[in-house]
């Protein structure tokens, strides 16, 4: 699954358009290197993103085929 659909199917980022907008800039790591949009993860990667006061560093569990509820949202990732 693409890194910014991930980000918005498991809710750590509410949007697509502003997952895109944030790896653009280069403020999500994946595995500690800065990550395009459409960089394709897998279980076990760490993806760090950096928002304006903190740093939010998670692992992926779980990558979903499609859409996911609100509540199994935080079961795809755990935070480190």
């Amino acid at each position: 699954m693409r890194l910014d659909k991930f980000l918005k199917v498991s809710r750590l980022i509410k949007r697509r358009t502003v997952a895109n907008a944030v790896s653009d800039l280069g403020r999500v790591l994946v595995n500690g290197n800065p990550a395009k949009p459409a960089k394709q993860l897998k279980v076990g990667d760490i993806i760090e993103i950096e928002y304006s006061n903190r740093v939010e560093k998670v692992e992926v569990l779980v990558i979903p085929q499609g859409n996911v509820s609100i509540q199994e949202a935080d079961t795809l990732y755990r935070v480190i």
